[in-house]
């Protein structure tokens, strides 16, 4: 409750000018639902920059600018934590996906499939440290609910683009193909490990056309 009390104190607070001290009592206010995302957010940032064997809730919550017992209301484990940031990832992730297939022209399968491959690529590139917990490294990540289901819900929308370009009966394993061509190929391109003569822009268009084209041969 914001009290007349509180009020004086916050205005003589800014009159004696101690924005160090205002700084403080901004970054410890945060609203239930507020932490937690910041925590999530802390926690991208230090995975991008650091090894995720040094990224601990301590250091999470440093960034976060909270105490370092704060993210225990939230998140029992740092694993925990990594699970819930895969789970948001994903979700983002399929977001993406959906956006880029409506947004294409033309809306064959075969095209909407062409426009969720760039923007996979896209996506890898965009947010390499959650990407690498999403299909790489997941040691020591909890498997949450909300980390199970974001999963799901990605295969799910891969398996039903593919369904509509080579029917039901090969669907699972032609998106099993789509998938791992397009997760081979960011991982080449994330780790710069294309050969010299491949340009990567081409690549991500031929790459991908090749895989529908071959999908489709088989129909």
């Amino acid at each position: 409750m914001f009290t007349p009390s509180r009020y004086f104190y916050i205005v003589n607070i800014e009159r004696l000018e101690y924005p160090a001290l205002m700084v403080q009592i901004q970054k410890n206010s945060y609203h239930h639902g507020d932490l937690r995302e910041s925590l999530l957010n802390a926690a991208e940032a230090a995975l991008a920059e650091l090894p995720v064997e040094q990224v601990s809730l301590r250091e999470i919550a440093r960034r976060a600018g909270v105490s370092h017992a704060a993210p225990r209301h939230h998140f029992a484990t740092v694993g925990q934590l990594y699970g819930e940031l895969v789970g948001r990832a994903f979700e983002r992730f399929v977001a993406a996906l959906d956006e880029a297939a409506g947004r294409s022209f033309d809306q064959s399968p075969a095209a909407r499939l062409q426009a969720m491959a760039r923007a996979y690529l896209r996506f890898a590139e965009g947010n390499r440290a959650t990407y690498g917990l999403m299909f790489g490294k997941r040691a020591g990540v909890e498997r949450t609910p909300r980390f199970m289901t974001a999963a799901f819900v990605a295969w799910s929308q891969l398996e039903r683009e593919v369904t509509a370009l080579v029917g039901p009966q090969r669907a699972a394993y032609g998106s099993l193909h789509v998938w791992s061509s397009c997760h081979g190929l960011a991982m080449l391109l994330l780790d710069s490990a294309t050969p010299p003569n491949i340009d990567p822009d081409h690549a991500v268009e031929a790459v991908t056309r090749m895989v529908l084209a071959g999908l489709q041969s088989d129909t």
